[in-house]
Parts: C-alpha cells; sequence; structure tokens
C-alpha cells in the first residue's frame, strides 16, 4: 500500500502539472491577442473527439446516452453551469491578471464548495460546515486577498475587479454543476462518462457564445487553435485521466486519498513557473509570495480535515 500511495501522489502531482496549462496557456492566448470567447470554446469542441475515444474503448457510450435521454433538459442545464458558467468567466479572467494570480483565485472554488453544499444537500449541513473547516478557509482567503492587495499595486481597480470577480462565479459554478450532475446521474455512470456528458450538454452554450463571437468580428487565429488544442488535451483529458488513476490506486485508504487531493494545491506553484519561463514575467513580490504560501496552506489542510469525513460525506 505505501508504493500504491507514493505512485497515487507522484500521479497526483503530475496531474496538477497538466491542470496548470490550462491557467499558462489562457493567459499566453491573451497576451498573444486570442479573445477569451475562442480560448474558451475550442476547449471543449476539442474534448469531444478525445473523450469520446475513451469511452467509446471501454464501450460506455451506450449507458451515457440512454441516462442523457432520461433527464436531457437536466444534463444541459447544470452541464451549462458546470462547464460553460465555470471555464467562460475563467478564460475571461486570463486577460487582466497572471496565471498564477488567477489559479490563486481558483482555489476558492474550496470554500463555495463547502458553502452550496448545504443548499444541494440540506440534510448534511451540519456535517459540511464547521469552525474548523470555515477557518481553512479563511486562511485562503487571507492568502487570496493579500496576493489581490499586492496586484493593485500595478494594475487599475477596474482591471483588478475583471481579474477576479469573474473567477469568483467559476468558483461557485464548477461545484454546483458536478456535483448537480452527480445527483442526477445518482452513480451510474463513471467520471469520464459524466464529463463526456456534460461537455455535450454545454454544446449550445459554446455554439451560441461562438457565434456572439462571430457576430462581433472576434476570430480565432491559427496559433490560438493549436494552442486551445493542447489546453484540451493536457488539462481536459491527461490531468484528469491521471487525477483518476491516483485515486483509483488508494481510493481504500483515507489517508492516501486526503494526501493525493492535496497536490493540487500545486497548481498554483507550476502556473507561476510555468508564466515566469514562457512569459517571462517577473518574480511575484515577497507579498504575493506569503499569498500563494497561505493559499496552499489552507488548501493542504482542508484535504487533511476531509480524512474524518470522506466516507460519511460520499454517503449523503
Amino acid at each position: 500500500m505505501k508504493s500504491n500511495k507514493s505512485i497515487a501522489i507522484l500521479l497526483g502531482v503530475l496531474s496538477a502539472l497538466f491542470f496548470a496549462v490550462t491557467f499558462v496557456l489562457n493567459r499566453l492566448m491573451s497576451v498573444d491577442g486570442g479573445h477569451w470567447i475562442w480560448s474558451a470554446s475550442l476547449r471543449f469542441f476539442w474534448m469531444i473527439p478525445f473523450l469520446l475515444v475513451l469511452v467509446l474503448f471501454r464501450k460506455n457510450l451506450k449507458p451515457l446516452l440512454i441516462e442523457m435521454k432520461k433527464k436531457p433538459w437536466q444534463w444541459m442545464l447544470w452541464s451549462t453551469i458546470g462547464f460553460g458558467i465555470f471555464y467562460a468567466p475563467l478564460t475571461f479572467a486570463a486577460a487582466y491578471g497572471p496565471s498564477w494570480l488567477v489559479a490563486s483565485t481558483w482555489q476558492i472554488t474550496i470554500v463555495a464548495g463547502m458553502l452550496i453544499s448545504p443548499i444541494i444537500n440540506k440534510t448534511s449541513f451540519k456535517k459540511n460546515i464547521s469552525l474548523q473547516a470555515l477557518l481553512f478557509s479563511l486562511i485562503i482567503l487571507l492568502g487570496i486577498l493579500i496576493m489581490q492587495i499586492s496586484q493593485a499595486k500595478s494594475i487599475s481597480m477596474n482591471e483588478l475587479l475583471l481579474g477576479t470577480i469573474p473567477v469568483l462565479i467559476a468558483a461557485f459554478a464548477y461545484p454546483l454543476g458536478n456535483r448537480k450532475m452527480m445527483q442526477v446521474t445518482n452513480g451510474k455512470l463513471n467520471a469520464i462518462q459524466r464529463t463526456l456528458g456534460m461537455t455535450l450538454g454545454s454544446l449550445p452554450f459554446w455554439l451560441l457564445l461562438s457565434i456572439f463571437g462571430v457576430t462581433i468580428n472576434k476570430f480565432p487565429n491559427e496559433l490560438q487553435v493549436y494552442q486551445t488544442l493542447i489546453v484540451a488535451i493536457c488539462s481536459g483529458v491527461i490531468a484528469t485521466v491521471l487525477f483518476f488513476m491516483a485515486t483509483d490506486k488508494v481510493q481504500k485508504d483515507e489517508k492516501a486519498l486526503a494526501s493525493v487531493e492535496a497536490t493540487q494545491s500545486a497548481e498554483v506553484l507550476f502556473a507561476l513557473v510555468g508564466e515566469i519561463i514562457i512569459l517571462k514575467i517577473h518574480l511575484p513580490d515577497i507579498y504575493s509570495i506569503i499569498g500563494i504560501a497561505l493559499v496552499i496552506i489552507g488548501m493542504l489542510l482542508h484535504s487533511f480535515k476531509k480524512e474524518k469525513r470522506t466516507v460519511s460525506g460520499l454517503q449523503d
């Protein structure tokens, strides 16, 4: 089991590395003049063939289509929220803030998930809200606040708000959409099936967004098309599969599972290093580094807190 845990943690760190590609390349596409509409929509268009191959290889397409046919409007609604209202604001924010800042602010999704959980499942209010969990969340919020104050020194208030408010919207939309879809599917589909189903369910949103991009005379350039392909492969496929492999290896070991979940806080560091190497940005100041450290500490504390309630939480 010890070797399995080590391999799982390594896979978790690798998945965080590939997830970080999203933040760095979204920022790069923005700096290169690529419009956020295409950074968002092209990623999901690209994801469909890759996910389709994975699902077909496992012979899991028919069960997915049967489930989608039962509740098509719920699939469309929660997929649009969980994927569309999540990723479109995230790419929009990349035009106004560095990738490491967006990645750090994105960690507030931990807090968002805790806050919306009682709304989705009212019977688990006491299980999901605790003083300890709130304390860990406040550590994350403090880290984000420190980074935002540091960032405010170099950009206008308008840019700061446009670079953070959309991320906050995305942070709530992602857990809301995904948790509601888990309720709709009720354990009948695996994670890759749900990912493909939600990608298909959110297609009307991406098509409408693309049409809007065309009407305002914004078109993707050739470089952006290739960059979104890289994001789709790295984040939408590789990172997701690696993370599933990691959790599968230690699914019966709660302590190891919590350690794997904690590896995702490495996205912040990978995004920072990636932007320094690719975009040649200057190192963040001491306040931003303190903020990043607090976000990672808060994430780690949240992960270890989950050890004691993972099983009961899954049974709700």
